[in-house]
């Protein structure tokens, strides 16, 4: 079988199980598959393939029409500009979550925390970008803190990033001048509207801390003026109506210029604050 013949099949196949983009996946897919680039797919199509190639494409292909997230099958995403091993116990990093390393990027930092980290692609990524900065990201699963720990490896910033198995602020000691996380902020009402890549196949306690999504802001907001050096910056990324009232929750917590970003189709997306004082201390360890 040639590839053209085994990717308009799987095309089909594809489209049939309700996938937008079929083609496309069918696509990254077949690179997969083949273990090639994305962008060499043109040139090895017209190619007959292998018969493992052809088992491990129709491996892949099943998994995609199961709504299986595409990350998920091929183990990797890229994230602002790097690519970060995936697997079912971390959430697939989004495209929006860029949004709030670019926030954190904004000013120097060189102690950063961040709190439910999944892969580390937060966290590494403002590592990446800030060359004098070490960091530490937080999770509460010990299966998800492997995949973060691998991505530091493999993105050769292992020696300044550690990760450690906390609930929220639990097991941290110290300050930091940069606070960061990606929480679980969808409501459970909401849960059962979400696409079956992200309600099925995404770790549920990534998702949603249940009830109307904003414990995790509160656990956050509660124990950031004892890790925040003065001065140093809290951002949270949020769901789109969120804003208000996570922009609450860090006045009530006593943090300042609050300010909430939006992402490029304009929803509420990060919002930021800064604990007051004098930053005479931001960049100490």
């Amino acid at each position: 079988m040639r590839g053209t013949e085994a990717l308009a099949a799987a095309s089909r196949q594809l489209s049939e199980a309700g996938i937008d983009g079929a083609a496309r996946d069918a696509r990254r897919l077949f690179a997969f598959a083949l273990g090639i680039a994305p962008e060499r797919v043109a040139v090895a199509a017209p190619e007959e393939i292998l018969p493992e190639v052809q088992v491990r494409f129709a491996a892949a292909v099943a998994a995609r029409a199961a709504r299986q997230p595409l990350a998920q099958i091929t183990g990797l995403r890229e994230f602002y500009g790097r690519p970060f091993r995936v697997t079912r116990d971390t959430l697939d990093p989004r495209p929006e979550t860029e949004i709030l390393v670019a926030a954190a990027l904004e000013r120097p930092f060189v102690k950063m925390l961040d709190l439910g980290t999944g892969t580390g692609c937060v966290l590494l990524s403002c590592l990446a970008g800030m060359p004098m900065a070490a960091g530490t990201g937080t999770d509460i699963s010990e299966a998800a803190l492997v995949v973060a720990r691998e991505n530091a490896a493999a993105l050769h910033l292992s020696r300044r990033s550690r990760f450690l198995c906390s609930d929220w602020y639990a097991e941290v000691e110290g300050r930091f001048d940069l606070i960061v996380s990606n929480p679980p902020y969808i409501a459970e009402a909401e849960i059962a509207d979400l696409a079956p890549e992200v309600r099925d196949w995404e770790p549920r306690w990534a998702l949603t801390p249940g009830g109307d999504g904003l414990d995790a802001y509160r656990a956050i907001a509660s124990g950031a003026g004892a890790r925040l050096m003065a001065g140093g910056r809290l951002l949270v990324e949020i769901g789109p109506t969120q804003g208000s009232a996570v922009a609450a929750l860090f006045a009530a917590a006593g943090l300042a210029g609050i300010a909430i970003r939006q992402d490029l189709d304009e929803r509420d997306r990060v919002v930021i604050a800064v604990k007051p004082g004098a930053a005479e201390d931001l960049g100490r360890l």
